[in-house]
C-alpha cells in the first residue's frame, strides 16, 4: 500500500533538493509533463508522445487530498482510484451499524451514491513556469531570511493573483530546490460520492504480511463519482478508456501519478541525518501509536472498527520507515550516494566560476543539519495527534493570520489557500471522544517520556497536570465537534477567540507563542539557510547536467513509464501478472485463515469466475507513495491498470532507483472487469466503465 506515507511538515523542513546523477537506469524517473522523457521514450520504444496525447493523460488524472491519485474512466465522471485511498471516506461515513471499510459499497442507481464529507479532487488544468519572478524578488537580498521572507510574499501573490483571476485552485511549486518554480492550477471539486469499493479483506488480501509484497491478489479499487457545481454528474471530455485485455508482459506502460515526497537528491549530509536522527525516532513513534491502537481495538467490536483504518495506516507507514531505514544503512546504497555527490562536486569544483558561486552549498546544507539536529527529537515528538487540537490550533492561527498582509502570513493561511482550509476545518465528519483520548493521551505521554515533563510546550499545553486527566477534561469539555461551533468562533474573529473559554481553544492560545516561536527558528535559522543553498545547487545542476534529469516528488503530476515484467525474487522468478487461480490457491494453503481468507463473495464467486484471468501485475514502472490510485496505461492511453503497492524491494525508492528488482504493483484492468461482474454482480456500473452505456 503505497499511499503518502507518513511525514509531518516538520520533518521535511530541513530536507533539500540537490543535483541528480545523470545516468538514469532507462526506467527511472517521476517526469514533469512540462519535460516528459521524450528521447529516452523514442530511443528505447520507438514511442513519441504527442503533446496531444500527454494533455489527454495530465486532464484525465485526478489528485484525491486525502493522499492519492486516481483517474477519470467515463464521461459521466467517473472516478477510479484505490480502495485504500478511498478507505478514509469510508471511515467516515462508517457507523457502528454500517461498517463500509469492512463490507463493503455499491450504489446500484444514482440516488444511492454516498457523499464523501470532506474529499477534494483536483485536476491539473494549466501549467507556468514562474521561476524568474520567484528568483527575481529575492535577488541582491544578502540576508537569507528577508530574502526567504521577499520569496515567501511573491509566491503568495502570485498564488492570489491566479486564483482572483482564474477561480482555479493556485499553488506555487518549487522544482530542483529552487532551480525552478512553477505555477500549478487545478480545477477543484468537492461533490464526490462514492459509488463502489469492495470489502477491505478482498482489497488488502494478505494483510499487512502481504503489504509491500508480490505475488498479490487484491482488488484495491474503488470508483466515486465526481459532481458539478449544479449537483450533476460532472461532464469529463479527458477520460480513460478502459482496455478489456489489460496490460501484457514486456509491454510499455505509463503512470500518470501524484508521488508523494522522494529523497533522491538530498545531499550525503542530509541523508546521514535522517539515518541517525529521523529514522530511529519515527520507528519508535509508529510503533507505540500502533501497540496503543491494537490494545484499544482488543477491547470490543466498535473500538476495533474505530481504530482499524490508523492501524492499517500506522502499519504501511512502519514497513516504509523500516525499509527507508535499512537503505540508509545499506553500504552499497550509501557508496553510490557518495559517488553521486562526489560527482557533482568534482564538476563544479572544476569551473572556477561555479566554484565560486556554488561551490560552498554543500558545507553550509551540512552546517544547518548539525544546527537542527538537537532539535529534531522535539520536532518529531511535540505532538497531539488529536483532531480536535489540530481544529482548535487552525482557529486560534487563521483569526490572526488573516489581519495580516497576504505575504506575510504563516503557510497554509494565505488567501489562495484559506478556501481549502477551511473546507478541511469545516468537515462534518464525526469526531470520536474515545479515539481522540486514545491518540492524544498516547502522543502526550510518548512526549514526556522522550522529553521530559518539563518540556516547555507540554508543560504550556497541560499546565503541569497530569496528561490523562488534563486529555479527559479538554476533551469531554469542549464544543469544537459541532461545526457551527467552529464557523462561529472563525467568524467572530480574534476577539471571539479570544474570549472562549472552550478548554481547546483556550490550550491551543497557550501554545501558540511556542509554535510560532519554533517556526520562526525553523523559518529564519533552516528554512532560510537552505533555500539558498538548494538554489545555487539547482542552478549549478543545470549548468552540469542540463534538464535531462527529473526533480524529486512533490505530491504534484508526475508521468512514469517502464515495462511488464517480472523479477527475481526468492532463489526463482516472480511471474509479470497473478491469476485468481493464485487466489484461491493461497487461500487453501494457508487453510482460509485470516488474513489470506476469502470474502463470501470470493467463495461462492468461485465457478463463476475465469480463474486465469489476470489479476494483479508488476511493471518496471518508477513510483513511491502517494502514486496510489494512478492509472496504468498504455500506448494508446487506455487504462490497463490501477497501481495500488511496490515491492519490498521499492522501499529504497525515496533515495534511489534499482531498476532489476524494483516493481510497482497494479491491479489488471481484466481482473479489476472480472470482480465486478462475476462477484459483485455491478453489470451497470461495468458497462458505463467500457463504454457500453
Amino acid at each position: 500500500m503505497i499511499a503518502r506515507i507518513f511525514r509531518s511538515a516538520a520533518l521535511s523542513a530541513v530536507a533539500l533538493l540537490v543535483a541528480t546523477h545523470p545516468a538514469l537506469h532507462a526506467e527511472e524517473g517521476m517526469w514533469t509533463f512540462d519535460n516528459p522523457p521524450v528521447k529516452l521514450l523514442k530511443e528505447k520504444y520507438g514511442f513519441t508522445p504527442t503533446p496531444e496525447w500527454l494533455d489527454h493523460i495530465r486532464l484525465s488524472s485526478v489528485r484525491l487530498n486525502d493522499g492519492g491519485s486516481g483517474s477519470f474512466v467515463s464521461p459521466n465522471g467517473l472516478l477510479l482510484t484505490n480502495h485504500h485511498v478511498a478507505r478514509g471516506q469510508l471511515q467516515k461515513n462508517s457507523t457502528a451499524e454500517h461498517d463500509y471499510v469492512r463490507d463493503g459499497f455499491y450504489a446500484d442507481s444514482a440516488d444511492k451514491e454516498m457523499k464523501s464529507p470532506d474529499l477534494e479532487v483536483n485536476v491539473l488544468v494549466a501549467m507556468q513556469n514562474v521561476t524568474t519572478r520567484v528568483q527575481d524578488a529575492a535577488k541582491g537580498i544578502p540576508d537569507e531570511t528577508k530574502a526567504l521572507q521577499a520569496r515567501d510574499t511573491e509566491i503568495a501573490a502570485i498564488a492570489k493573483e491566479s486564483k482572483d483571476k482564474t477561480g482555479l485552485r493556485s499553488d506555487v511549486v518549487s522544482l530542483y530546490e529552487g532551480g525552478e518554480y512553477w505555477l500549478y492550477q487545478y480545477k477543484a471539486y468537492t461533490d464526490v460520492r462514492l459509488v463502489f469499493a469492495p470489502e477491505q479483506q478482498a482489497a488488502f488480501y494478505g494483510g499487512d504480511p502481504d503489504n509491500f509484497t508480490y505475488p498479490r491478489y487484491d482488488l484495491d479499487m474503488a470508483l466515486f463519482r465526481v459532481y458539478d457545481k449544479d449537483g450533476k454528474p460532472l461532464r469529463t471530455e479527458n477520460y480513460l478508456k478502459w482496455s478489456a485485455k489489460g496490460a501484457a508482459p514486456g509491454e510499455l506502460i505509463f503512470i500518470s501519478g501524484h508521488p508523494g515526497s522522494t529523497q533522491r537528491q538530498d545531499t550525503v549530509a542530509q541523508l546521514a541525518y535522517e539515518r541517525e536522527l529521523i529514522e530511529p525516532s519515527v520507528i519508535e513513534y509508529l510503533r507505540r501509536r500502533i501497540a496503543a491502537a491494537e490494545e484499544f481495538g482488543a477491547k470490543g467490536q466498535e473500538q476495533a472498527r474505530l481504530v482499524s483504518t490508523t492501524i492499517f495506516g500506522l502499519q504501511n507507514s512502519l514497513k516504509v520507515y523500516i525499509g527507508r531505514a535499512e537503505a540508509l544503512a545499506d553500504k552499497a546504497i550509501t557508496a553510490k550516494k557518495q559517488a553521486e555527490e562526489d560527482d557533482f562536486r568534482n564538476k563544479v569544483a572544476a569551473n572556477p566560476e561555479w566554484e565560486k558561486d556554488y561551490g560552498s552549498a554543500w558545507d553550509t546544507i551540512a552546517a544547518t543539519e548539525k544546527k537542527a539536529a538537537p532539535r529534531t527529537k522535539a520536532m518529531i515528538f511535540r505532538r497531539t495527534d488529536s483532531r480536535l487540537f489540530t481544529i482548535a490550533r487552525q482557529i486560534v492561527q487563521m483569526v490572526i493570520e488573516q489581519k495580516k498582509p497576504d505575504g506575510e502570513r504563516l503557510p497554509g493561511y494565505h488567501d489562495a489557500q484559506l478556501e481549502t482550509m477551511k473546507f478541511q476545518l469545516f468537515s462534518p465528519a464525526k469526531i470520536y471522544p474515545s479515539t481522540e483520548k486514545l491518540w492524544m493521551k498516547t502522543a502526550l505521554n510518548l512526549a514526556a517520556e522522550k522529553l521530559g515533563k518539563d518540556d516547555e510546550y507540554l508543560h504550556a499545553l497541560t499546565q503541569g497536570k497530569d496528561v490523562d486527566a488534563f486529555v479527559d477534561s479538554v476533551v469531554d469539555g469542549t464544543k469544537l465537534y459541532d461545526v457551527e461551533v467552529r464557523k462561529a468562533l472563525v467568524a467572530g474573529g480574534e476577539a471571539a477567540v479570544a474570549a472562549s473559554t472552550d478548554p481547546m481553544i483556550v490550550a491551543a492560545r497557550r501554545t501558540d507563542p511556542l509554535a510560532r516561536e519554533y517556526y520562526r527558528w525553523q523559518h529564519d535559522e533552516l528554512e532560510g539557510v537552505l533555500t539558498r543553498a538548494g538554489e545555487q545547487l539547482g542552478k549549478a545542476r543545470f549548468l552540469v547536467y542540463g534538464k535531462e534529469v527529473y526533480p524529486d516528488a512533490t505530491f504534484t503530476l508526475r508521468l512514469s513509464y517502464g515495462t511488464v515484467k517480472g523479477y527475481p525474487y526468492n532463489g526463482t522468478i516472480a511471474p509479470p501478472f497473478t491469476t485468481f487461480y493464485g487466489l484461491y490457491d493461497r487461500a487453501s494453503s494457508f487453510s482460509n485463515q485470516p488474513p489470506f481468507d476469502l470474502t463470501p463473495k470470493e467463495a461462492a464467486g468461485r465457478d463463476r469466475l475465469d480463474l486465469a484471468t489476470p489479476f494483479d501485475f508488476v511493471s518496471t514502472g518508477d513510483i513511491i507513495g502517494g502514486n496510489s490510485g494512478s492509472p496504468v496505461v498504455n500506448r494508446e492511453g487506455e487504462l490497463v491498470g490501477l497501481i495500488f503497492d511496490g515491492n519490498i524491494e521499492s522501499l529504497a525508492g525515496d533515495f534511489v532507483y534499482e531498476g532489476e528488482k524494483n516493481r510497482a504493483v497494479a491491479v489488471h484492468s481484466a481482473g479489476m472487469m472480472e470482480g465486478l461482474r462475476k462477484l459483485y454482480g455491478a453489470n451497470a456500473l461495468a458497462d458505463e466503465l467500457e463504454g457500453k452505456r
